[in-house]
């Protein structure tokens, strides 16, 4: 039996129940719900609505249902609605009319929506942490490799020498940027939804800022029809995690790109890497791969809470069923992905010898070459095309930068000087970048020290 049905003549066909039935994906709020019943119930007893007996046999019974389901004792049942429906018939079986009047005062749609709201504020903080942890690694990490010269890249490449360090730190600002908005986002997910009943408030003289203050939600919702329909909270949840996922395959691409032989730059520990059924030799970078794959799937997620949304007039609609599975799903994905690649990471082993010589071949040096020109006081384009000539007869002769000798050089310029050797050394090439943001080891170091002094910001943020 439905606890809605009872306006109805006819039982509802299996079929109906089946397809209308959501516990299979929001039986996961089982936590949440119990919070925010036990809350509401709580405002009940204290405003008078229902006796202080009652408020305190319902909080008795959702603590043992709460027990039970952690230990075991009691399986949600699959065949219910969903789980609200699921724990107040279960309430109302255990310590009778006083689960009957746990619902006054409360629609179903005010109930889900702050039910989800809390299970997305709970998952975000997870998402968050598993983030924090990342970027420690990463700045560990870099702190190891502030001296390790590696070519970058532009186009795949390469280009201009840097370190190590500053490669790693440039994802270390996107997953910050990451961090940043979810933890912005919290604020409109702890928006508190309930007393805005079905769609229309309540005619009861319940205390929301009671309720809001002891589910620590930050704020109220203002409009109860806003209330019950919102779910811009889901959407933007979805877009930034699919920003997370976006770093984490660009990132994950890379990985893939330096465990090849090609690269030679990385090796992924053996933990975090599989073989092929058919060939010996193979160390695969699945991990990667799959994150890599991953990404559309929370890409998708995103869509369909788009278009979910994009036609549904006000207040709630069935349609809207549908969220938890996308936005729940997103959720999932980005921390499986995260506790997976972070230990990746940590525990790969890195190339450098491999590192340090790519950056010696493809003449990665040619800028700080024409820049040398340029401070003996020829103009840069001038420098330009010098350096543009000087390579062409460089590959010619199959030569680097390095190996040409000083009247090679002065055929070309009578600027050069002996001392071009030790400017065009991928050391000073790096070493001379001191600018903020630059790869310099000085300011890679301070970067690090930068992110981290942000990180505990953030954490004592959070504890507050």
């Amino acid at each position: 039996m439905n606890l809605w049905d009872a306006r109805f003549k006819k039982e509802a066909d299996q079929r109906l129940n089946d397809f209308n039935s959501s516990i299979s994906i929001d039986h996961l709020m089982v936590t949440q719900d119990i919070k925010g019943s036990m809350a509401h119930a709580a405002m009940l007893a204290k405003q008078g609505i229902i006796s202080k007996a009652d408020g305190a046999a319902i909080a008795q019974g959702l603590e043992a249902i709460q027990r039970d389901i952690e230990s075991g004792a009691l399986l949600i049942d699959p065949s219910a609605e969903d789980i609200h429906m699921f724990m107040e018939q279960e309430l109302t079986k255990r310590i009778g009319d006083a689960g009957k009047r746990l619902h006054t005062a409360r629609s179903r749609n005010d109930q889900v929506a702050l039910d989800t709201r809390m299970y997305c504020s709970d998952e975000v903080r997870t998402v968050c942490d598993k983030l924090q942890e990342l970027l420690t690694v990463l700045c560990e990490k870099a702190q190891e490799h502030t001296e390790t010269i590696m070519p970058g890249y532009t186009h795949l490449q390469r280009a201009q020498p840097i370190t190590f360090a500053h490669h790693l730190m440039a994802y270390a600002e996107m997953f910050l940027r990451d961090l940043q908005r979810l933890q912005e986002a919290q604020k409109r997910i702890r928006t508190l939804p309930l007393g805005s009943g079905a769609l229309a408030a309540t005619t009861y003289p319940i205390d929301r800022e009671f309720v809001k203050e002891q589910l620590h939600f930050d704020s109220i919702s203002m409009n109860s029809l806003d209330g019950v329909s919102d779910r811009d909270f889901c959407i933007e949840i979805a877009s930034d995690l699919s920003m997370v996922m976006m770093h984490l395959s660009r990132f994950a691409e890379e990985v893939i790109l330096w465990c090849s032989w090609e690269f030679k730059f990385m090796e992924l520990d053996d933990a975090f890497a599989t073989g092929s059924s058919i060939m010996p030799q193979k160390k695969n970078p699945d991990v990667a791969e799959l994150i890599r794959g991953k990404t559309g799937r929370v890409y998708g997620d995103l869509q369909t809470l788009l278009t979910m949304m994009k036609g549904l007039p006000l207040a709630y609609n069935k349609d809207m069923q549908e969220d938890k599975e996308a936005v729940f799903d997103a959720l999932h994905t980005v921390q499986l992905c995260l506790t997976t690649f972070t230990p990746m990471l940590k525990s790969a082993a890195i190339r450098k010898d491999n590192m340090r010589n790519a950056a010696a071949r493809g003449f990665i040096n040619a800028t700080d070459c024409a820049d040398y020109l340029t401070k003996k006081g020829m103009a840069f384009r001038d420098a330009y095309r010098v350096l543009g000539r000087l390579v062409s007869y460089a590959q010619e002769q199959e030569k680097t930068l390095e190996t040409l000798t000083l009247d090679e050089y002065k055929s070309f310029s009578d600027q050069f000087e002996e001392d071009i050797y030790g400017a065009i050394s991928l050391e000073t090439c790096v070493k001379q970048r001191k600018v903020i943001g630059g790869p310099a080891p000085e300011i890679v170091a301070a970067h690090i020290e930068h992110v981290k002094a942000i990180q505990k910001e953030m954490d004592a943020d959070e504890i507050d």
